[in-house]
């Protein structure tokens, strides 16, 4: 490891989830005593797995990163779809179930899908930073993002897909999409997510909604 790595490291995203992680800690030790701390012992374990991951990542060249996400994204396009195959669990097929350890690959999905959708809005930029309004461009790269979102709605699993949209928004502000798309997408927003609700959502989705609205629905939270 040389001086240049360790400057480049973002240590400040390192720093803000140990933060997240000792408030997290906190209120697990304080709701979970009836349960023997089983929930916090769970989330030990997270962290022990996931932080020497997490330093691998923030200390990788992300130009490696955007090489190896063509490959990533397919990896993950196909484990989107053979998790379509597995049993249903609260009413979705989200997760793969081996022994002890399940996967969810529609959350992994999250971090390639926004470095691939990165990776080609920066190729077709190369040629100045207007090319990502050309329609097929700009068509082009939504594609990218839409095969994922279009997989993990049939699972169902809307919250990760929303997430997925949230960022491509953010993704295209930052690299200068056109005014006249950041509306004609507000606009379908505020149309498509009405019918949505009434139409797309399951019911266990719509009752999680409901209720996060209106607490008092469910003031015990035994429906969420």
């Amino acid at each position: 490891m040389n001086k240049r790595t360790l400057k480049n490291t973002e240590w400040s995203i390192l720093i803000i989830s140990l933060v997240l992680f000792i408030i997290g800690i906190v209120a697990l030790y304080s709701c979970t005593q009836s349960t023997e701390f089983e929930e916090m012992r769970k989330q030990l374990i997270w962290f022990a797995v996931s932080i020497p991951i997490l330093v691998s990542f923030i200390m990788l060249d992300y130009n490696l990163l955007s090489r190896a996400s063509y490959v990533l994204y397919g990896i993950f396009i196909l484990l989107l779809i053979g998790v379509l195959f597995t049993p249903e669990i609260n009413g979705a097929r989200s997760w793969f179930n081996i022994g002890a350890f399940s996967f969810q690959p529609g959350e992994f999905a999250k971090v390639i899908v926004v470095i691939f959708f990165s990776t080609i809005v920066c190729k077709f930029q190369e040629k100045g930073k207007d090319e990502i309004n050309k329609p097929w461009k700009l068509i082009v790269s939504l594609m990218a993002v839409a095969l994922p979102v279009i997989l993990i709605v049939i699972q169902p699993d809307i919250g990760t897909a929303a997430a997925f949209l949230f960022a491509t928004i953010f993704i295209l502000f930052v690299a200068g999409i056109n005014k006249k798309y950041i509306i004609v997408t507000l606009i379908l927003i505020v149309i498509l997510v009405p019918l949505i609700y009434m139409f797309v959502l399951p019911e266990h989705a719509k009752t999680r909604i409901d209720v996060f609205l209106n607490p008092n629905l469910d003031p015990r939270g035994a429906r969420i």
